[in-house]
This record gives structure tokens, C-alpha cells and sequence, in this order.
């Protein structure tokens, strides 16, 4: 198998420029400390399992900082990656946006936090069966299943980065 063009582009990155390129794919400034300092990456499957196994690593507060990067499902993206992942949401019906409005809203007052799902590839209605479905769960199975999710994207972005960096960053 080939390697993404990027993979040798990222192990040249200096530390801050790995760290802020990274923070861009998750928001949790320790996850992307520990996955540059684990540069250079033979592979880039060697990148993807370092940053799952930092995530794995994580504490609670830790996850939230990577929560805090992510906005809700349905509210206007305040970043690329976000509006693209969820492009789908974006050209759904009023009727439909109110309904994950409100299952957001939900979802934050039971579990605390933002509702996480990688929605790339995902269309409005699902996303909401999702959340309704995710609202039955306790808090630790959630925490779980969040964790889940964030892995998801992660890698979705660390796979979009590979595939679109260049000499001098992205």
C-alpha cells in the first residue's frame, strides 16, 4: 500500500507546527502533544494506532477540552472540518434542524456535554435516530460510546490531513 503524500511532510513538521496541525483534527492540546511527540511515523497506520491509543489515555477532563472543539450537530460550523462532516445537516429541512435542536439540548441537560457523533457520510435523519437512540444510555456507556465517536473523527481528519499536506504545512 501507498503512503498519503503527507506522512514524511508531518514528520518534518516542527513540534508547535505538528501541535497546532494536530489540535485542528482533535481539540485536546494534550492529545495532539503526545501524538507529534511520537513522530516520525513509519506508516501512517503507526499514526493512526498513536493517536488512538492517546485517546484511549485521556482523562475525563481531557476529553471534555476535545469536546469543546466540536459544535453542535445542526448549529453552524465554526470550522472546515466540522461544516464539511456535516454537510448533510446543512440542507436538511427547518422541521427537521428544530428536531436535533432539541435533541441536542436533551442530550446536553441528561449527559453534560455536546452531542458527539461522526457525522461524515450520515444524513440529518440519521444523525437524529442516533441521538434518540444514545439518549437511553447511562452515563459511563455514553462516555464510551463518545470516546468512540471521537476516534472516528479523529481519524477521519488525521486522513484528510495525510492526504493534503505539503511541504511548509497543509
Amino acid at each position: 500500500m501507498t503512503e498519503p503524500p503527507g506522512l514524511s511532510t508531518v514528520n518534518e513538521w516542527s513540534d508547535e507546527q505538528a501541535v497546532a496541525l494536530l489540535t485542528e483534527c482533535c481539540s485536546s492540546t494534550v492529545w495532539a502533544r503526545r501524538v507529534a511527540a511520537a513522530r516520525p511515523f513509519r506508516t501512517a497506520e503507526e499514526l493512526y494506532t498513536r493517536a488512538d491509543e492517546v485517546l484511549a489515555e485521556l482523562t475525563e477532563a481531557e476529553i471534555d477540552e476535545a469536546l469543546a472543539g466540536h459544535p453542535r450537530i445542526g448549529d453552524r460550523p465554526d470550522n472546515a472540518s466540522s461544516a464539511r462532516e456535516q454537510s448533510a445537516v446543512a440542507s436538511a429541512d427547518r422541521e427537521l434542524r428544530a428536531k436535533l435542536r432539541a435533541g441536542n439540548e436533551e442530550y446536553e441537560t441528561k449527559f453534560g456535554h455536546v452531542y458527539l457523533v461522526c457525522a461524515s457520510g450520515r444524513s440529518a435523519q440519521e444523525l437524529l435516530d442516533v441521538l434518540h437512540r444514545r439518549l437511553d444510555n447511562d452515563s459511563s456507556t455514553e462516555r464510551r460510546v463518545l470516546r468512540a465517536e471521537l476516534a472516528a473523527i479523529n481519524r477521519l481528519r488525521l486522513v484528510r490531513l495525510l492526504n493534503h499536506s505539503t511541504e511548509g504545512g497543509r
